[in-house]
């Protein structure tokens, strides 16, 4: 049965957090008020809500156009919203929509800007009414094999080119990569992740000493390196890794393991754990999140491995602080380490983003650690600590 499927997503809401503090769950709570209130009333479905992203389902694509103009509407400001609209077949499991055509709906709305709203070519077909849609021509959405043409709907605003979603910009789009590793298919089979991902692998390296080359030679955004590389297989490239930080404070390192050696992550976040990321092999395989942990050592962030930070928050003291923490609270310490903000551990465990926040005040108070807004600043305090 064919449906219409409706995202919503709000743009820059990182940025949002920081501006508005204390006031942004009011105004998230409000925003979801809104967008639920134009939902009801073109008789939409909501299937998930998380953080400020609605999924919608509509019987007809009129009803989704509504509900899009009335979202939009409803919000003059701060919050600018980007729709995406698209009409398929999805699957029905459990009470909920999977397949293709999701994430299609999910594309389209992610190569928005604030304020637009955008509608496939399958929803423009099905309107009854599509005389105020403007035609802004065929798009390759990142992911998907087959282009889509894309329709704007006309709200008199003038919006810049489709974001960052086509397959020639991706998630990496303008960041520089060198990676290094002694085994040439896992430094291929790793270049090509990233190259697909968007990213620009300006050099390989088979070894520390032509690694430190090539980063002084192309000057990237981040270095993905191995550990342990010739001549003796050690810790070589730790080593080097340690260099790069010290020479080249701009670039990011991201380094990999084959297994959790938290003595060599404490090491190499002694100083700061701003631009550092520690992971395991393993991790790789998981094409998505390795993409995106490496975008984020790249822009200045932090990514732990998950078992790393376990393993490191398992640590006990003499006087043994964590055992002051809630179960919930360690939760929420461990995504703090992985690199995570408050939003991004609402999210994940599935909880507003003021019962983060107050766990996380609690967890600052009970480790007797200072709170700072910066993600990277947390988790380096919170190494610090685990080192003590």
């Amino acid at each position: 049965m064919s449906v219409t499927l409706l995202f919503t997503d709000v743009e820059g809401s990182t940025r949002l957090v920081q501006e508005l503090g204390d006031e942004y769950p009011a105004a998230l709570e409000e925003h979801r008020r809104l967008v639920r209130s134009a939902i009801e009333e073109a008789r939409g479905s909501e299937m998930d809500c998380r953080g400020d992203e609605f999924a919608v389902v509509f019987d007809r694509p009129d009803e989704a156009v509504a509900a899009a103009r009335g979202i939009q509407e409803r919000h003059p400001g701060p919050m600018l919203i980007r729709i995406g609209i698209h009409t398929g077949d999805p699957l029905r499991v459990d009470g909920s929509y999977v397949g293709i055509d999701v994430h299609r709906a999910a594309r389209i709305c992610a190569a928005g800007h604030g304020g637009q709203v955008l509608l496939s070519e399958s929803t423009h077909a099905a309107l009854r009414d599509a005389n105020d849609l403007l035609d802004l021509g065929p798009h390759q959405l990142r992911g998907l094999e087959t282009a889509e043409r894309i329709y704007q709907l006309d709200s008199g605003a003038t919006f810049p080119p489709l974001r960052a979603d086509a397959a020639e910009e991706g998630l990496g789009a303008r960041l520089r990569a060198v990676i290094a590793d002694d085994s040439v298919l896992l430094r291929e089979g790793v270049a090509r992740l990233l190259q697909e991902a968007g990213f620009h692998v300006v050099g390989q390296a088979g070894d520390a000493d032509d690694l430190l080359l090539k980063v002084r030679s192309y000057t990237p955004d981040i270095a993905v390196v191995d550990i342990r590389m010739p001549p003796t297989h050690t810790d070589e490239g730790l080593r080097a890794a340690k260099e790069i930080r010290e020479k080249y404070p701009g670039v990011g390192v991201l380094v990999l393991s084959q297994y959790v050696e938290s003595g060599y992550a404490l090491e190499l976040l002694q100083d700061d754990a701003n631009g550092v990321g520690y992971l395991l092999k393993d991790r790789v395989s998981d094409v998505q999140e390795f993409a995106a942990a490496v975008k984020r050592v790249a822009e200045g962030g932090s990514a732990l491995d998950p078992e790393v930070v376990s393993r490191l928050v398992g640590r006990r003291r003499g006087d043994d602080p964590l055992s002051q923490l809630t179960p919930r609270e360690r939760e929420v310490l461990e995504l703090m380490a992985e690199g995570r903000s408050n939003q991004a551990i609402a999210d994940k465990l599935f909880v507003t983003l003021r019962a983060v926040e107050k766990h996380v005040t609690s967890i600052f108070g009970k480790l007797r650690l200072p709170a700072d807004e910066q993600d990277h600043r947390r988790v380096l305090a919170v190494l610090t600590y685990l080192r003590g």
